[in-house]
This record gives structure tokens, C-alpha cells and sequence, in this order.
């Protein structure tokens, strides 16, 4: 068992823990999903299991100590005669040194098996004087759980949830199996509570949650492994291709990432339906997207909410920001100045996602492109209104936003090239030759179709990417497609399943000639 797409996982690991939950008493059912958290997690990361339970404990008990100072504040704020100001002045310090303790704490973790050996060899590659380290694996979901763990307390610190004094609630929390790999990162008033009541599985549960994860499945054994044929031999060795091929594989990308991810979110959503648990959507059709702001808006959306509440507003609400914000003012005006301020916080944000992804040159590059991107754009925005409105141009109007579509994708198909090239030298060599190397002829020639995939993978990644279009659009419309087929009846509900279910064993990409790859999310 490697994934949740793993046959053993599916056929078994899932079936014996549903049935499980659904057999015990309700008040044990918590420690079925804790359980079968932990199984899942050894069965993936073996004795690496031993960095959650770290994390679990110090949150646990950062958390608790967070909650007994807060106590504390609160008896000496109600003392007569009390400095109020004082008092909150001495216990907001404390409150923050142990914040920071529980924060640093975690992220250390992190760093050490995440990064330190990148950073290592990037120092040896230097020149500098180090050895290599050890080789340490990293255990599954290390960067999503490590959010959450950070979340929580900067939630119990700011007084947004009370700490947990059950330590298994939190651990469920942390480690639940669905989502333990790739997320989506949730908070603890979403779903720690739903996770520890144990809701009794139901029809309408089970379908919903069936159909999801079958959708899913499709989206990366349809799509996802079948595009793998040929982008990994491009990115493997780019230079035995023309400029051509390297813009196609940038595309062919950008689709494998979107249904490798996106697929592996419905299959964590639908677990969660199974098991009565709400988990927040992570997409909301971000190639709809007018801008770049709005697709990171739309993509992996409870990475941007986490960086937007705990990175985002922190330092733009910090002092020096603040100061710097006062400033710009006086020296470029209302509009200018706080956009120029402004930019420091999202800085912040946009190198804390691309180092979050990992330590390699690409990222980092990936980070800064979409930091110019969107805080240019942002900075022009008022221009380009200013300059519609003049000449009576329609933003709302069809070729406005066909525009802005197109320029969007264009946008996200640079930023998927830099992040999927090895380093951040070769996706700037990968940009430039997809560009001014670029060769129609290719297209015509037969030369794309000898790379990896023929004819007939094109057709069936076409076929499947029109539908994938149209329940986009369905969805962007309002509509929930899952729920109108349940109003239907059960043969309407079993014709969907089954027909995702066929169209999966017919056309996923499987068997002698494909390499199927894990979830590419788990890497990160």
C-alpha cells in the first residue's frame, strides 16, 4: 500500500475501516479512525509515525499550557484595582514565548527532515564544508499536518478555539487518514469535533462520497497517469527536444498536476463523506480564473487561506509594516504607498509557499514569479480600469474575459513550467527555448506523438478533459451535479458509479508501458 489509489487500499484498507466504524458503538468510533490513522501511516512512513506523535505532543501540550495562561490573564484582569493594561502587556508576552516555543518546535521538525539535507548538499555544491547527512525519510502529509498543528495553536493563542485537553482528539485531528497525505489543510473547528462524534455512515454518505472518490480515480488513471508518458521523459531530459515539445509538455503538466491533485482531494472529500466528515474543498475550478490572484484563489485554496491568516495579515499588521505603510504614504500617496507596503506582506507569503513546496532553486523561483505577477498586477489594476472607462470598453463583455482566460493560462502555464523544471536555471533555459525555439512543425510532424503518448492517449485525455469542462461549468454555475443524480433514485446513482466505474477500467492508463506515479502532491 503506497496511496490511496493503492488496489489494497482501495479493495481493503477503506472497506475494513468503514465497516468497522460502522459496527462498534458510536462512542468508540473515534478510536477506529484514530487506529486506522495510524495504521495507514505505518503502513506508509513506518517508524517515521514517531514525528506525529511528536508533533501531537507538543501541541498538546503547548496547547494546554496556552490555555492555563489565558486562565491566568483572565483571574488577574478580574482582580480589583488591577492595571488592566499591565496585566495584558505581562501575559500577552508570556502567551507569546510559549506560542513561539509550540510554533518553532514543529517547524523544526519540519526543517530538519525536509530541508536540512537539500540545504546541506546545496552547500556542498558550493563548496562549503559540510558532509552529507544522513538519509532520513520524510513521513507521509509531514507539511499539511505541520500546518494544522501551527494553526491550531496560533487559533488557541488568539482565543479562536479552547485547547483540547483530550490528547486523542488531537491526534485524530492531525493524523486522519484521508486527508493525512495531501490535506486539504483544515482547521480544528472544522473537523475535530465532527471526527470525534462519530456520525453513522448513510446511504446518502456512502454514494456521495463513493461517486467523489470514483471521479477522482478516473481523474488520475484517465488523465494524470496517462499524461506521465510524456512528460516525464521531457522533463527528464530536455534537451533531446525542441521548443515545441517543451511547451506542450508544460501544458500536458499543468493537466497530469490538476487531476493528480484535485483527484486525490476528491478521494479525501469523499472519504470524508463516508465517515460524516465535512472537509473543505481545496479547488474551485481555478482554470475559470481571470486573474492570478483569483486562481490562487481557486487552487489548493486551504494552502492560500492558511497563508493569507497566519502569514499575510501578521505582517502586514506588524509594526515595522506598519511604519513602512505610513511612509510610502507620505512619499507616493493614498493609492501607491499602502500597495507598496503591502507588497512586503505578500513577499511573506508567496516565498513561504514557494519554500513550503521545497528547498530546490525552482520554487523559489516559483514563489517570486507569482509575487511580481500579482502585486504588478495589483499595482495596475486601477490604470487599466481608468483606461477602460475612457475609451468605453466593456470589462464585463465576452472579449474582455476571454482575454483575461487566455492571459491567465498563459500565466499558470509559466509558473508550472518553473515549478516542474529541476532547478531554477533550467525552467528560465525551459521558458526561453518553449518560446523562441518554438516549431509548428512539430505539431504535424509526428514528432510530438513519438514522445510518449500516441494518438489515442491525446483522444482519451481530449474526451476526459471536455468533461472535465463541463462539470466545471456546471459547478461555476451553482449546481451540484452529485446532488441532482441523488434526487433521481437509486438506478440513476448506480448507472453514475458504475459508469465511472467502467470508464476508469476501459480507459485508465494502466498496465505494461505506463508508469504510474504516486500522489504528486505527497512530495511536497
Amino acid at each position: 500500500m503506497t496511496s490511496y489509489f493503492s488496489p489494497s487500499f482501495l479493495a481493503v484498507f477503506l472497506p475494513v475501516a468503514v465497516l468497522a466504524y460502522q459496527v462498534v458503538p458510536r462512542r468508540a468510533r473515534w478510536a477506529v479512525l484514530l487506529a486506522a490513522s495510524y495504521a495507514f501511516f505505518w503502513a506508509l512512513s513506518g517508524w517515521l509515525v514517531v514525528f506525529v506523535v511528536a508533533s501531537t505532543a507538543i501541541v498538546w501540550g503547548v496547547g494546554r499550557a496556552l490555555g492555563a495562561e489565558s486562565s491566568r490573564r483572565a483571574l488577574a484582569l478580574a482582580q480589583p484595582g488591577a492595571d488592566r493594561r499591565a496585566v495584558r502587556q505581562r501575559w500577552q508576552g508570556r502567551m507569546r514565548l510559549t506560542l513561539a516555543a509550540g510554533v518553532v518546535a514543529n517547524l523544526a521538525i519540519l526543517w530538519a527532515l525536509k530541508y536540512a539535507g537539500p540545504l546541506a548538499s546545496f552547500a556542498a555544491s558550493l563548496g562549503a564544508v559540510v558532509g552529507e547527512p544522513p538519509s532520513v525519510g520524510l513521513p507521509i502529509g509531514i507539511s499539511f499536518y505541520t500546518l494544522q498543528a501551527v494553526s491550531y495553536l496560533v487559533d488557541v493563542y488568539r482565543g479562536a478555539v479552547v485547547a483540547d485537553a483530550n490528547p486523542a482528539r488531537l491526534a485524530l485531528f492531525l493524523a486522519f487518514f484521508p486527508q493525512i497525505m495531501e490535506g486539504p489543510i483544515c482547521r480544528y473547528a472544522q473537523t475535530a469535533q465532527a471526527l470525534w462524534e462519530g456520525s453513522p455512515v448513510t446511504a446518502r454518505g456512502l454514494f456521495s462520497g463513493s461517486a467523489r472518490m470514483l471521479w477522482g480515480l478516473a481523474k488520475r488513471m484517465v488523465v494524470a497517469d496517462r499524461l506521465n508518458s510524456f512528460v516525464r521523459p521531457v522533463f527528464d531530459d530536455p534537451a533531446a527536444y525542441d521548443g515545441c515539445v517543451i511547451a506542450v509538455a508544460a501544458v500536458l503538466y499543468t493537466l497530469q498536476l490538476y487531476c493528480d491533485f484535485s483527484g486525490t482531494m476528491d478521494l479525501a472529500v469523499g472519504m470524508g463523506h463516508i465517515f460524516g466528515v465535512g472537509l473543505p474543498e481545496n479547488f474551485r475550478q481555478p482554470f475559470f480564473s481571470r486573474t492570478a490572484a483569483e486562481f490562487w484563489q481557486r487552487w489548493h485554496v486551504t494552502l492560500g487561506a492558511w497563508l493569507k491568516d497566519y502569514v499575510f495579515y501578521p505582517v502586514s499588521l506588524s509594526a515595522p509594516v506598519r511604519r513602512l505603510t505610513g511612509a510610502a504614504r507620505r512619499a507616493l500617496g493614498g493609492r501607491v504607498g499602502p500597495a507598496v507596503a503591502s507588497g512586503v506582506a505578500l513577499l511573506a507569503v508567496w516565498l513561504a509557499n514557494g519554500l513550503w513546496h521545497g528547498a530546490g532553486t525552482q520554487y523559489l523561483l516559483f514563489g517570486l514569479y507569482y509575487f511580481a505577477v500579482i502585486w504588478l498586477g495589483a499595482l495596475v489594476a486601477p490604470a487599466s480600469e481608468a483606461l477602460c472607462a475612457r475609451l468605453g470598453v466593456s470589462r464585463d463583455g465576452a472579449l474582455w474575459r476571454g482575454l483575461q482566460h487566455a492571459r491567465t493560462l498563459v500565466v499558470v502555464l509559466v509558473g508550472e513550467l518553473i515549478f516542474r523544471s529541476a532547478s531554477a536555471a533550467q525552467g528560465v533555459e525551459l521558458l526561453g527555448r518553449a518560446v523562441l525555439g518554438f516549431r509548428a512543425a512539430s505539431l504535424a510532424d509526428g514528432t510530438v506523438l513519438a514522445v510518449g503518448m500516441d494518438a489515442a492517449d491525446f483522444a482519451a485525455v481530449a474526451v476526459f478533459a471536455a468533461l472535465l469542462l463541463v462539470v466545471g461549468a456546471l459547478r461555476e454555475r451553482g449546481e451540484r451535479p452529485l446532488d441532482a443524480v441523488w434526487r433521481r433514485g437509486p438506478v440513476a446513482r448506480g448507472a453514475l458509479c458504475c459508469a465511472l466505474l467502467v470508464g476508469v477500467v476501459v480507459f485508465g492508463a494502466y498496465g505494461a508501458g505506463y508508469v504510474p506515479v504516486d500522489p504528486m502532491y505527497a512530495s511536497f
